[in-house]
């Protein structure tokens, strides 16, 4: 198993390419923090925690808004107390508020920046001290290939996840020398609640722009993850890898 006697925190891992992550580090020896923005959420978590626990590994839920430097700061207090350690964090967390520039208010694009952003910042300051003093971690920032391309309805999305890679590509050049890699990746258009919703008229019109024409299945993104957590990553740092079916190239 390529994570035997590591621990991972996933932020968002309470569904989605999240709880995905959680599950398939679980299977590759992890012991996992699951974390969850509200008590909506807490049901879904729990859930996760209990599949990885029948894994035979180990498994901390703590509810927390990422966009909060406090909360994320005890999120990691409460990991770092029941683990001792945190080997890999995902900045996996991230929300949408579409509207077209002109009809998009003021707390819509505060919002996208605030978790998607400024929840990467939080959560990847909160952990480096520790990361940095055991000369050992990845981090794994999940952007977007709309940080990449851009799309129409969705500026503060696309600059939430341009910031991302930006960040990610910084932070790598920092850390390095504390053997602490960071790499991003740009998932495509991901079988999700997100994409669901759309009408059928958008889902052909994003499957047309898509060579291998279907989406990607949650799991997809997390073998990505997973590989660039491993021993197997350790000379990749300071990348952003697509996923998304070669829409973008």
């Amino acid at each position: 198993m390529r994570l035997e006697g590591k621990v991972a925190l996933i932020t968002g891992s309470s569904r989605g390419i999240g709880a995905a992550t959680a599950l398939k580090m679980a299977e590759e020896g992890a012991d996992i923090i699951i974390n969850y923005p509200f008590a909506a959420e807490k049901e879904n978590a729990a859930e996760v925690r209990d599949k990885i626990i029948k894994m035979g590994r180990q498994a901390l839920i703590v509810e927390a808004d990422i966009s909060v430097l406090a909360e994320a700061e005890r999120m990691i207090e409460e990991a770092l107390e029941k683990f001792g350690k945190i080997d890999i964090l995902v900045n996996n967390a991230g929300i949408t508020r579409d509207y077209l520039l002109l009809r998009m208010k003021e707390e819509d694009w505060d919002a996208v920046i605030n978790v998607n952003l400024k929840g990467v910042f939080n959560c990847t300051k909160a952990v480096l001290r520790s990361m940095m003093k055991q000369r050992a971690g990845k981090i794994i920032n999940v952007a977007s290939v709309v940080g990449i391309m851009g799309n129409a309805g969705q500026t503060n999305y696309s600059a939430s996840k341009a910031g991302v890679i930006g960040f990610t590509k910084s932070l790598a050049k920092e850390v390095a020398s504390r053997g602490i890699t960071a790499n991003a990746i740009a998932p495509g258009f991901i079988e999700s609640q997100m994409t669901e919703v759309l009408p059928e008229d958008v889902k052909e019109k994003m499957l047309a722009a898509i060579p291998l024409n279907r989406f990607g299945k949650p799991e997809e993104v997390a073998n990505v993850v997973c590989f660039l957590a491993s021993a197997e990553a350790d000379y990749i740092n300071g990348q952003v890898i697509n996923i998304d079916g070669g829409m973008v190239m």
